[in-house]
């Protein structure tokens, strides 16, 4: 909903967007494309993907027609190749809603050529670590690396929160945040901070609030590719904090080695 109603956050991804330095390029993961292996985009046109449904039709309506770079693609999968990974191209992939919605936001005029990337759920934290670290070398290239996902992402709690709205004629995005939400934020938010690196890794042990936070890992993996393309030593300072419906931490993250 954020890409016909932005919200606090989309606000949020409209002030990065026009405050940080154009950039040559994007390439951008979603938690919303996930493979075995790492895949790219390689259209030289992407389509919009309407991966939903139950939305109001203006959604389907809408479209976001950056060009791709297939030379870009090939050059993060020959990043990646290099650091021992079977990364491929996928020509016909376009953009789905974890990438075009944020990007609608950041860049309304679509003219920065976007590559995504798939995530690998099933390897985990550590994995998306090392691909954002093989990935570090860009940056200096001029391509702004973004994992769009969740800080919290319990949709059972999102959909109960909904309900209780709709019965009360009404959808409240300033519902109260669940405490759990909070509680792992604000936990994340100090770990990042100080650049730990072990206790993000292992959040669902480290952090009391993790496996309420994230049922399944897909929402969160995307901040650890952002997080190891900043470089060694790189940090995370938060640049905008909000929740969606009690239960969806919208914090957005800007990683350096001097954040």
């Amino acid at each position: 909903m954020h890409a016909i109603e932005p919200g606090p956050a989309g606000e949020a991804w409209r002030e990065l967007g026009a405050t940080l330095p154009k950039p040559g390029a994007i390439l951008i993961i979603s938690a919303h494309w996930e493979t075995a292996a790492p895949v790219l985009t390689g259209a030289e046109r992407p389509e919009t993907i309407h991966d939903f449904g139950g939305f109001p039709q203006e959604l389907f309506t809408l479209r976001y027609p950056a060009p791709g770079s297939p030379q870009l693609a090939q050059r993060i999968a020959a990043l990646l190749e290099g650091a021992g990974y079977a990364a491929s191209v996928d020509a016909r992939r376009g953009l789905d809603h974890g990438a075009w919605v944020p990007l609608r936001r950041m860049h309304p005029q679509a003219d920065v050529p976007v590559v995504q990337l798939s995530i690998q759920t099933a390897l985990g934290p550590v994995h998306h670590l090392r691909l954002g670290e093989a990935l570090a070398p860009l940056v200096a290239e001029g391509v702004q690396v973004i994992g769009s996902g969740s800080v919290t992402h319990n949709l059972r709690d999102w959909m109960n929160a909904m309900q209780r709205a709709s019965r009360g004629r009404s959808i409240d995005a300033a519902i109260e945040p669940l405490p759990y939400v909070i509680e792992f934020a604000d936990w994340l938010e100090g770990r990042l901070a100080a650049g730990d690196r072990g206790a993000v890794l292992d959040y669902r042990d480290r952090s009391a609030a993790g496996v309420a936070s994230h049922p399944s890992d897909e929402h969160f993996l995307p901040l650890f590719v952002a997080w190891g393309a900043a470089g060694p030593g790189a940090r995370g300072l938060r640049v905008h904090c909000s929740v969606d419906s009690a239960a969806l931490s919208m914090d957005a993250y800007r990683f350096g080695a001097a954040a």
